[in-house]
């Protein structure tokens, strides 16, 4: 089969030379591609530490001010799938760049509005341009990079995602307490200009040789489904559970239930969801385990933040700080993770970085207490930040090992569709084991301090549970060798594509 390696710049002075040199260099591109993705996680948690300023600026009710954090999640969990698979109809390329400047203009009206509801609408729209071009960062890298090399490019991946969050909370307070809120949106506009002009430079248009059709009665079952689901769980604590929001809940079963029946019936077409992904063993685990992660990871950082802040009486900076040394560590060791993931497959590193993420939340919820000093925390954040180091970098490369490279972008958009999903459960389920149990244990004459501390022996079980059930699914995974990744030519020049017109 004859392959065709991306276009090319050529043309005369510096500028050419600088295009011809990083044009598809894989660690060019993978920079350009860890830019969009910083901004679109930094904006998940650099929101909640600025939501008093909000309300005292723009006059805002606390309902409406969390609109601003829910919307955003809301856009970007029920359209991930959508975006992936037009990232295969109009190029990865294309769908980062569209996303980058939709988020990047929706980022100016957000630091620009005049009341709440214009910026509730801008958030949702930075949703939208967040959607389209996340799932286009793990299409382009498996693209880009060769087999034996995609663990380190994951690893890397994984570091910007845990800078992102460290930088949030940390980054937001900074930003909030010398020049105003408003610019926790309006930091966004350098960094899109940037990963935008570099994504015209050295990111390849990979396109494969074959036309998609698009599944519009796919999408809209899809999106209606995703939308009810997450919404409901989302707000269900606010509305008290009620049968509204059962209803709502029962509505986007049914829905997800019509939407696999209608993809069963275009299999041979162009589905959303292609059921091919899933006869991938190690695909189908790791789509079950990015959710169990995300719910461990909620489940862990919404209690022991609130602790921190509501027990000891930590200022949100302060707080951020002692949860630094788990993004730290997990930064730190996921470049080599992925690569040791390369070698030896990620099963085993897997199943101990998992073990250790355990043991951590277990400690921590050990030695809370009243009057715990801060620095008793970092043997356990260590703990923490190795075990999840050793995961997401495993955790990707596994997941897109071996997909095709054709349905990479519908394998991207379930991936990082299931994450969210994942994250708004464990949120949903934490909020409601928080809310219920601390209620009980007041109710029970405790102050608040022991009742909170015995709150969070009830809710890290959950995290605890499922960390485990995760780490003994990766017994199901197939693990590789070194010897069966062999592959010498660079993967963008291997996989069938046509050059961009």
């Amino acid at each position: 089969m004859v392959m065709a390696r991306p276009r090319t710049f050529r043309g005369p002075g510096e500028g050419a030379d600088f295009m011809c040199k990083w044009h598809a260099n894989p660690w060019a591109v993978l920079v350009t591609l860890s830019l969009g993705f910083f901004m679109t996680l930094l904006d998940l948690t650099i929101v909640n530490i600025a939501i008093p300023e909000m309300i005292d600026g723009l006059g805002a009710s606390l309902d409406q001010t969390l609109w601003v954090v829910s919307g955003y999640a809301l856009v970007l969990a029920v359209l991930l799938i959508t975006a992936g698979r037009l990232g295969d109809l109009f190029g990865p390329r294309n769908l980062f760049a569209a996303g980058l400047v939709i988020f990047t203009l929706a980022s100016i009206a957000c630091g620009t509005a005049a009341s709440p509801a214009l910026l509730i609408a801008a958030r949702a729209v930075q949703g939208l341009g967040a959607a389209l071009l996340v799932p286009q960062t793990m299409t382009l890298i498996i693209s880009v990079f060769p087999a034996q090399r995609r663990g380190t490019a994951m690893g890397i991946w994984g570091t910007v995602a845990g800078l992102a969050t460290l930088s949030g909370p940390t980054l937001g307070g900074i930003l909030v307490s010398t020049v105003g809120w408003r610019w926790i949106f309006l930091v966004n506009v350098p960094i899109g200009l940037a990963a935008l002009a570099l994504t015209f430079l050295v990111v390849p248009d990979i396109r494969h040789g074959r036309k998609h059709r698009f599944d519009v009665t796919g999408v809209l079952i899809a999106t209606a489904a995703l939308f009810c689901l997450t919404f409901g769980l989302q707000e269900g604590e606010h509305y008290h559970w009620g049968p509204g929001i059962w209803a709502l809940l029962a509505i986007g079963a049914s829905l997800v239930a019509g939407f696999l029946l209608n993809q069963r019936t275009k299999q041979h077409q162009e589905p959303l969801v292609p059921f091919a992904l899933f006869r991938d063993r190690n695909f189908t685990v790791m789509t079950v385990l990015v959710a169990l992660v995300s719910m461990a990871m909620i489940g862990l950082v919404l209690p022991f933040n609130l602790y921190l802040q509501s027990v000891l009486h930590m200022s949100a900076i302060k707080a951020g700080m002692v949860l630094a040394p788990s993004s730290l560590v997990s930064m730190t060791v996921g470049p080599f993770t992925g690569r040791l993931a390369d070698r030896i497959g990620g099963k085993y590193l897997l199943m101990a970085g998992l073990t250790l993420y355990a043991t951590g939340i277990l400690v921590i919820v050990l030695i809370a207490g009243v009057a715990t000093p801060w620095y008793a925390f970092i043997p356990a954040t260590v703990i923490t930040g190795l075990g999840i180091g050793c995961v997401i970098a495993p955790m990707s490369t596994e997941a897109m090992r071996n997909v095709e490279p054709r349905l990479a972008g519908a394998a991207s958009g379930v991936n990082n569709t299931i994450r969210q999903i994942g994250s708004v459960i464990g949120a949903a389920t934490v909020g409601a084991l928080l809310q219920g149990r601390l209620a009980a244990e007041l109710a029970a004459g405790r102050t608040y301090a022991d009742a909170f501390i015995a709150t969070m022996h009830v809710t890290a079980v959950l995290p605890i549970a499922v960390v485990m059930a995760g780490a003994l699914a990766c017994l199901l995974v197939r693990n590789h060798t070194k010897a069966e990744l062999a592959d010498p030519v660079p993967a963008a020049a291997t996989r069938e594509t046509t050059p961009s017109r």
